[in-house]
């Protein structure tokens, strides 16, 4: 299948990205819907998951993409690939966190991941950021107890930020003393990670879990 070509960057306050979220029945997606759910914001292309899913059976996992052909194409190899436990989703995720988490089953996020986010640099721009605080209180709500985000860029500034954003919620807390992680958590690397290494440049993770109220 032909690479599908797209916008790097697109508006997420725009009207065409504001329209109503369309579920599907996670019955239907999911072989087993009671599984943990690990969610992916932002999952471009799906790289990251379509390697993760195979490794994992036992976790659910869910791509958040804003560009919608992006998702279509990740959708369809994960259909060749034949996985009952990954799927990836149209969304905005900042309009619609709190709809599309609590069409799941209560207690089942237990993980979260954001990946090397659009940095939007200019000072104008910086509110299509997608680490705002109310998405960081959607995830506070319904992430259970104990449960990781994980985040990641190769700006350093961005990655401050998103800690910032997490850490002013009392229901996050960083899980190493270290300014940053030095490794990744998991076993694959999204595609911008490996561009990132193999320039010999530095990478800025911060792992923090949701702690028991």
């Amino acid at each position: 299948m032909a690479r599908v070509r797209v916008r790097q960057h697109v508006n997420p306050l725009s009207a065409k990205y504001r329209k109503p979220l369309r579920l599907p029945n996670w019955e239907i997606i999911y072989s087993c819907l009671d599984q943990p759910l690990h969610l992916d914001i932002g999952s471009a292309r799906g790289k990251f998951l379509l390697n993760m899913a195979p490794l994992y059976p036992n976790i659910n996992f869910l791509g958040i993409e804003i560009r919608e052909p992006l998702v279509m194409e990740a959708n369809e190899q994960r259909d060749r690939l034949q996985l009952s436990n990954l799927h990836f989703l149209f969304c905005n995720i900042n309009i619609y966190i709190d709809p599309l988490l609590e069409s799941f089953p209560p207690q089942i996020l237990n993980c979260v991941s954001i990946q090397f986010p659009d940095p939007w640099f200019k000072r104008s721009h910086q509110k299509r950021r997608v680490v705002q605080p109310n998405l960081v209180q959607a995830l506070a709500r319904n992430l259970k107890d104990n449960g990781q985000v994980f985040l990641q860029s190769d700006i350093e500034d961005i990655a401050k930020e998103m800690s910032y954003n997490f850490l002013a919620n009392s229901c996050f807390q960083k899980q190493h003393k270290e300014t940053w992680l030095n490794e990744n958590i998991f076993p694959v690397q999204t595609e911008r990670e490996i561009a990132t290494l193999n320039k010999d440049e530095p990478i800025y993770r911060i792992l923090l879990t949701k702690m028991e109220l």
